[in-house]
């Protein structure tokens, strides 16, 4: 050690390379003591308390003149410290000055490595120990492994494992624990299993570590962490917060309710977390997982301090339970009794919103994080694209997708998926290229929407070429994918090659083959619908939904035959459906007993409803009016009222068909009046049709003909066939053929027209304009569809 007036006279012959700051800095701040080991610790502290890089410079320059460059303790951490703020040239190069045989100095470097994140720079001294043959310690290989996992390489962690068993410390449990570890972050438990089977004195950490990697692996070995933890208890060993924490994980992968019970038993009965809130958000965890989400709510109240960690466990258990209404209530909650909100809360909150469609609470919170200038991540900005697009209002979803920085392919999607909601399937497509040109690799939700996407186009061109690369990549396996695309060929009239994919599906599920049967049905092929669903019954032991047994319905409907609807309606019954309130398939019977003529049958089936919407209503008045029953039909809009369900545009429809059928001329004109004026319902083409219909069939042709005038010209097609039609019944030749000549210029394209027009001539013997008209049926290539009944005789 030099004098202190060597050190002095030292640095004044490097002065001119000293800055002025580090001269003040010395002779001011720094007392010299005459002991260089109080100098030294002063040196540590100062080095503990550096945080910025011309400070660390002058406190290594202090070193150099007190000639403590050597000083192995001081080194490590001054190296420790270079490595902290990134220097690793400067580390690297007081590391080599006092590099000696000390192994704690070599541990005490890896370490600073770790922590200061410099994983290769662990590596590279690990080499350079082993290439000394000096010797290693157990932090020295731990740090070591954690760096391999940290960069992934597995092959560098088993070449450790070599040295460990060449130094003779694969019998330490130090070092044992820190190989479970690493073998359970690769899954290899086989070897994990190996390796606690070496380590001679065993303790709660080593048997913590392999349990811990048991619940890591996420399959179905987890059940083998509680057979280790009984083995733990058998040497005496009792399990600790972290061992606790491992079971409770390994119960919500198995979702052992039980089994998680006790371990809250247990932890209650020792005094373990019962303030730790990593504890009892991990009993909440496991609750919510094994289905019992109640408890997980009690533990909840019962915490004395909730972090916004609970609180979100809470909301998003609320969420995946599809409960986004108790789920924004929670959320709502937690922001009066003022706790802080994080990037998860406040998008979980959007997502109840999304869910719910409340465009304005949605954009409340948008707002917050707008006035609190919350840096959004990409998840709580996808968040906000999903709400809005659910919304209905794609413009600013699209504004919120375009300010993500750093767009993942999760991004995409929600942004596909939104505009395919909103009927913008081009828009669609064209985000599809879009994220193509960034290089991200699509997943299959993306190719389901791409897929979806060309469906609602009807573009089969298009949808040809996804299907080849969905085969050239893969995807075809994928009984999700290759339903979408099989509903693009049966949606697009490629019925055949539907069929082709549906018989290469080697995991067909329910959607397959209801899939299947819905494009069979579309096209009339109604027996290869029952033929399908036999086959169904025969090779699956799948179990018909609503929308498979609504299909088959359509199908028996179609055929006229009652009796399989009866036994349809048996199969509803005892199924349970009915008392799980399955609106679907009741209103599918309705509508197929009021087809088939069982008026009665639908009558009684609608009264025993226990729920009904809106579509029920609407299929039982028009049942009524299709028999005959027009007053029944009206008094069921009353009784609606009565129900607090508002009649849409379908049921005025069907009511105002009744009137027509009925003759009820008065009752019809006061109906169309309380439809736009005390519902404020807008009137569409069918209903203005269905009240010159009225007007005509009660042979008012006046009246209609004033009623006419008020409707819109783009709206008139309907209204123009009906009057032409009651023009021909009530022999108004004038006023009907002046309004077919309008009507085949008004609408060419319709078959129909030429022939009720050709009709009228016909009966009025004027055949050349007969002839004129089936000429221009000829000249545009137009075909009248042919009429057909099918009768059943029930045995």
């Amino acid at each position: 050690m030099y004098p202190i007036s060597t050190g002095i006279t030292s640095f004044k012959k490097i002065s001119p390379l000293f800055p002025i700051k580090c001269r003040a800095l010395f002779f001011s701040k720094l007392i010299i003591p005459s002991d260089s080991s109080i100098l030294a610790e002063k040196l540590v502290v100062s080095l503990e308390r550096c945080d910025d890089v011309n400070s660390l410079k002058k406190l290594h320059a202090c070193m150099l003149i007190q000639g403590l460059e050597t000083d192995t303790f001081l080194g490590s951490k001054l190296v420790n410290t270079y490595a902290s703020f990134g220097l690793l040239t400067e580390s690297r190069s007081v590391f080599s000055r006092i590099i000696n045989n000390d192994l704690s100095l070599w541990d005490s470097v890896i370490v600073g490595h770790h922590k200061a994140g410099q994983f290769d720079e662990v590596l590279r001294v690990y080499l350079d120990l082993r290439h000394r043959k000096i010797g290693i310690h157990g932090s020295a290989i731990t740090f070591t492994l954690k760096s391999c996992i940290h960069l992934g390489i597995p092959e560098f962690g088993k070449s450790i494992h070599v040295d460990i068993i060449k130094f003779g410390l694969n019998t330490n449990r130090f070092v044992g624990s820190s190989l479970i570890t690493f073998y359970s972050t690769y899954r290899a438990m086989t070897d994990a299993c190996k390796v606690f089977d070496e380590i001679t004195e065993r303790d709660i950490v080593t048997y913590t570590s392999l349990i811990t990697g048991y619940t890591q692996t996420n399959d179905h070995r987890a059940h083998e962490a509680f057979a280790i933890v009984h083995h733990m208890q058998t040497e005496n060993l009792e399990p600790n917060r972290v061992t606790l924490l491992s079971l409770l994980q390994a119960a919500s992968q198995l979702q052992l309710l039980n089994h998680g019970e006790l371990i809250h038993a247990y932890a209650k009965r020792r005094g373990i977390g019962c303030d730790d809130e990593a504890f009892q958000t991990s009993l909440m965890d496991m609750y919510i997982k094994c289905g019992s989400p109640n408890k997980a709510t009690i533990v909840f109240h019962t915490m004395r301090i909730k972090s916004t960690a609970c609180w979100n466990v809470l909301i998003a258990n609320h969420l995946k339970s599809s409960q986004p209404f108790e789920a924004l209530n929670l959320f709502s909650l937690m922001a009066q009794k003022g706790h802080g909100f994080d990037l998860i809360t406040l998008a979980n909150g959007i997502i109840s919103c999304a869910n719910l469609g409340l465009l304005m609470v949605g954009k409340s919170i948008h707002g917050y994080i707008f006035r609190h200038k919350v840096h959004l991540d990409v998840v709580a900005n996808t968040a906000l694209v999903d709400m809005y697009s659910k919304c209905k209002n794609c413009t600013k979803a699209r504004k919120i997708f375009d300010t993500i920085k750093d767009k993942d392919v999760i991004s995409y999607n929600v942004m596909i998926t939104g505009y395919l909601q909103n009927g913008q399937a081009h828009e669609a497509i064209e985000t599809f290229h879009n994220m193509r040109r960034l290089g991200l690799t699509e997943n299959e939700a993306t190719i389901l929407s791409i897929v979806s996407a060309f469906s609602d186009l009807n573009d089969i061109r298009h949808g040809k070429s996804i299907h080849g690369y969905v085969i050239t990549h893969g995807f075809d396996s994928k009984t999700d994918i290759a339903n979408q695309v099989m509903y693009l060929y049966v949606k697009c009239g490629y019925i055949d090659y539907g069929r082709q994919i549906f018989d290469g599906i080697r995991n067909k599920d329910l959607v397959s083959w209801t899939s299947m049967m819905m494009g069979y049905e579309n096209l009339g092929h109604v027996y290869k619908v029952i033929n399908l669903f036999q086959e169904m019954q025969k090779e699956n032991e799948l179990n018909p939904d609503s929308v498979t047994l609504t299909c088959l319905l359509q199908a028996f409907s179609q055929l006229g035959h009652l009796t399989k609807v009866k036994e349809i309606h048996c199969h509803v019954i005892r199924s349970s459906m009915e008392n799980n309130i399955d609106i679907t398939i009741m209103n599918s019977l309705l509508t197929t007993y009021s087809k088939c003529g069982m008026y009665k049958a639908a009558n009684n089936l609608f009264h025993n409803m226990k729920k009904k919407c809106i579509v029920s209503w609407n299929t039982m008045i028009s049942a009524k009016g299709m028999h005959g029953d027009c007053l029944e039909s009206l008094a069921l809009i009353q009784e609606m009222k009565k129900e607090n369900i508002f009649p849409d545009d379908v049921t005025f429809m069907s009511a105002l068909s009744s009137c027509s059928h009925g003759g009820f001329v008065e009752k019809g004109l006061d109906l169309f009046r309380v439809m736009k004026e005390e519902y404020g319902v807008v009137p569409k083409e069918e209903h203005y049709g269905c009240m010159v219909d009225l007007l005509g069939r009660a042979g008012q042709l006046s009246e209609a003909f004033e009623f006419l005038k008020c409707v819109p010209s783009s709206q008139s097609g309907s209204a123009v066939s009906a009057l032409v039609a009651a023009c021909r019944v009530h022999g108004n030749s004038e006023m009907g053929e002046g309004l077919g000549k309008w009507l085949l210029d008004f609408d060419p394209e319709n078959s129909s027209s030429y022939g009720l027009v050709s009709n009228m001539f016909a009966e009025n013997q004027k055949w050349d304009e007969v002839a004129c008209v089936r000429t221009s049926v000829k000249q545009r290539g137009l075909k009248r569809a042919n009429g057909f009944s099918l009768i059943e005789i029930d045995r």
